[in-house]
C-alpha cells in the first residue's frame, strides 16, 4: 500500500464518518435551538425539556435513517478490505 492509497483510504474515511453522523447531529442541533428558544421565551427552565425532544428526534432520525448509515458504512469497510488484499501483491 503506497502513502497516495492510504491518505486516500483515511479521505474516505473521513467523509463516511462525516456523513453518517451529519444527520444525527443536524437533527439534534435543530431541536435544541428550538427548545432553547422555547424555553427563553416562556421562562420555563426544565431540564428534561432540552433532553426529551432530542432523544426523541435522535430516535427517529435513526429509525428514518439507519438503514441508509448501515449501507454506508458497510460499504466503506468493504473498500478496506479491498485495499488491505493488494497489500502483499
Amino acid at each position: 500500500m503506497n502513502q497516495a492509497l492510504a491518505l486516500d483510504t483515511a479521505r474516505i474515511g473521513m467523509q463516511t464518518g462525516l456523513m453518517v453522523s451529519l444527520p444525527i447531529l443536524a437533527t439534534s442541533l435543530f431541536l435544541g435551538l428550538i427548545v432553547s428558544v422555547f424555553q427563553a421565551v416562556t421562562q420555563i427552565q426544565e431540564a428534561t425539556l432540552s433532553f426529551v425532544p432530542k432523544l426523541i428526534g435522535v430516535g427517529i432520525a435513526c429509525a428514518l435513517l439507519g438503514n441508509w448509515m448501515l449501507i454506508t458504512m458497510v460499504q466503506f469497510v468493504h473498500l478496506c478490505f479491498q485495499r488491505a488484499s493488494t497489500i502483499g501483491l
